[in-house]
């Protein structure tokens, strides 16, 4: 593993799946010119709106989705990480909230189906029922081992509330973790930037966390402040409230420094 850079986009998608690709790919283009070599997209980065619209677009978006990123990553020579976009599964009449990781060769690396589904009365009125459309996830998500770019781990979003995934993935030696994200305006003020630097000190990891922001449709409003967070829990970037990108880097001697420092992971009595 090198030093290099990594850039978390920020976005605000709506209900158009066109509008939002060449969103992505604008953003895609503004990191890679400022040297970024690993690009995650947010959570639902191609498409956000009624949960009708998308199970009935569900095929469309998985495919275009998916050649975008494949396409992407060859053009631009990155790895890039894709947030998440639906799959429908067979005969459900449902969808796995899906990321995927892309080398620059377009080959896909890795892919996780959200296990933890959003079904939420949040305090100001909106109600999320994820359930309703997804189906969760069986499998804990993997670690990707890249000599270039390290071990990289997959979540997304609300997982971040659930330790336990991300000690699983330190347990598979994770040194990167993606958690890309549509973390409601509501929650995220309170709870966005704290659990993402306790995930990142409690495993001594990067966190890559990449963010829808702004109005969607209706009343669907997200936080922003996509983020790069250091294994110190430092924070080196935040993308604030705008569509955009946060880009910071990646460095194996800060890992190893950390880890040095602080051994937390070999003191655990209890796994």
């Amino acid at each position: 593993m090198k030093s290099y850079l990594a850039a978390a986009i920020q976005m605000t998608s709506v209900p158009d799946l066109h509008r939002n690709l060449a969103q992505a790919e604008e953003l895609i283009d503004l990191a890679v010119r400022r040297g970024a070599e690993l690009v995650g997209l947010p959570e639902n980065f191609s498409f956000m709106g009624e949960e009708k619209d998308k199970l009935a677009q569900g095929e469309i978006i998985a495919n275009e989705s998916e050649q975008f990123l494949k396409k992407m990553a060859q053009r631009f020579q990155v790895t890039i990480l894709g947030g998440s976009f639906p799959v429908p599964v067979d005969n459900t009449g449902k969808v796995y909230n899906t990321t995927i990781l892309v080398d620059p060769s377009g080959e896909e690396l890795a892919r996780y189906y959200k296990v933890h589904l959003f079904d939420v009365n949040v305090p100001d009125g909106n109600t999320y029922r994820e359930s309703s459309t997804v189906m969760a996830g069986k499998q804990l998500p993997s670690v990707y081992f890249s000599e270039k770019l390290g071990s990289i781990g997959l979540s997304v979003c609300y997982d971040v509330r659930f330790p336990e995934l991300y000690r699983h993935l330190s347990d598979k030696g994770a040194d990167i973790i993606f958690v890309p994200a549509a973390f409601t305006a509501f929650t995220g003020k309170d709870h966005w930037q704290v659990l993402l630097q306790a995930r990142a000190i409690e495993n001594t990891s990067y966190i890559i966390a990449p963010a829808q922001t702004g109005t969607h449709y209706d009343r669907r409003q997200t936080h922003g402040h996509a983020m790069i967070i250091d294994p110190w829990g430092v924070i080196l970037a935040d993308a604030g409230e705008k569509p955009g990108i946060a880009i910071a880097e990646i460095n194996p001697s800060r890992l190893e420094q950390v880890r040095r420092q602080m051994p937390s992971l070999q003191h655990r009595v209890f796994s």
